[in-house]
């Protein structure tokens, strides 16, 4: 199955939103990563400060609406049901196809809107367009082992541990271990 690169996904859920953003809702995303940015630096990629402008923003969502044209990643944001407020981020990249039918998923949460289970209600949408839509096999995630609250919503979602991977990816400026886990698509066989 391939995807229809006229149409990206609008996911519409009881709390929110969950869409690509357009290059001209740069603000939103600036406005997300900087009110977030010391929070979610433990764990994520040590980052350049022009991360944190709308000017970076406005070319890194032009160059993802490509990546989603070609097939490549999916990046979803979850907004509140006004759709003026980012909640949070979920990210589907190195999407492969052939036999491998798989990719990887990221996610991030504002840090005023964790525990409310609002990512646990995207990723269940989420990853259902993965499966249902685009006909993946295989969605891959992995999480700092010291990371109980991201373990606990993948478990909850379905994802069984496969592995455990040594200085896996570089969190904040340090080479990190991260456990491996992966979710089948249970209409796949």
């Amino acid at each position: 199955m391939r995807l229809n690169k006229n149409k990206l996904p609008r996911l519409e859920g009881q709390r929110l939103i969950i869409r690509h953003l357009e290059p001209n809702e740069a603000g939103l995303m600036t406005r997300f990563r900087t009110e977030n940015r010391y929070y979610l630096e433990p764990w994520e990629p040590k980052r350049n400060p022009d991360f944190f402008t709308e000017s970076f923003w406005q070319i890194n969502l032009r160059l993802s609406l490509r990546n989603f044209r070609e097939g490549s990643s999916i990046n979803l944001c979850l907004l509140t049901l006004g759709e003026d407020e980012l909640l949070g981020v979920c990210n589907y990249t190195s999407i492969v196809r052939g036999t491998f039918q798989s990719c990887h998923l990221g996610y991030a949460m504002a840090e005023k809107h964790q525990g409310k289970g609002l990512m646990y209600e995207a990723l269940q949408m989420t990853n259902r367009y993965m499966f249902d839509q685009l006909g993946l096999h295989r969605i891959m995630a992995g999480y700092l082992p010291h990371n109980d609250r991201s373990g606990r919503l993948l478990q909850k979602l379905g994802f069984e541990k496969e592995g455990y991977a040594k200085e896996y990816l570089k969190i904040n400026g340090h080479w990190e271990d991260h456990v491996l886990t992966s979710l089948i698509n249970p209409n796949d066989g």
